[in-house]
């Protein structure tokens, strides 16, 4: 198996990703569910920031967190899906060029100069990548219904939308 295997659970749950992003209200953006929760725009810019980490662990064999993840800015629904597309266009052309080799090779994350885990690169994408995603688009979700804003189908019908 090599990396194009990948992309077609890759491009749907891209295209689920897509359509919740298409509804964050950004007037909203500070607004967060409870204290410890992130705030909502915030949350959103993580998950679409999300895919450059599939480039960034198909490309290095070491990643070292030197200070807080830091996220992009985006001033509008707009920014916030070209981010998306972007960092979406360039995990798929990196899954498009792994081997099978590339797949099963170790990825470290260091943080402070300490491993905090090692494994292979098919368990970093599924794990950090892929379900990350499912993660916090699910979060995103709980946030939408919370405020109002009509939660799209995703693995089948929402109470606001059947398909």
């Amino acid at each position: 198996m090599d990396g194009s295997a990948l992309i077609p659970e890759f491009d749907h749950e891209a295209s689920l990703t897509r359509k919740t992003l298409e509804r964050v209200p950004f007037e909203k953006g500070d607004w967060k569910p409870h204290e410890k929760s992130s705030p909502l725009l915030e949350l959103a810019t993580h998950l679409a920031d999300i895919p450059s980490w599939v480039e960034v662990t198909l490309n290095q064999d070491v990643f070292e967190m030197d200070g807080p993840y830091e996220l992009p800015e985006v001033d509008d629904v707009e920014a916030l899906l070209e981010l998306f597309d972007r960092n979406v266009a360039s995990a798929r052309e990196a899954l498009s060029k792994a081997s099978g080799e590339d797949l099963m090779g170790t990825w470290t994350l260091k943080a402070g100069g300490e491993v905090v885990f090692s494994m292979p690169r098919i368990a970093v994408l599924r794990g950090f990548c892929f379900n990350h995603t499912v993660h916090h688009r699910a979060q995103l979700g709980v946030y939408f219904r919370l405020l109002d804003v009509p939660v799209p189908s995703i693995y089948g019908p929402s109470a606001d939308e059947a398909e």
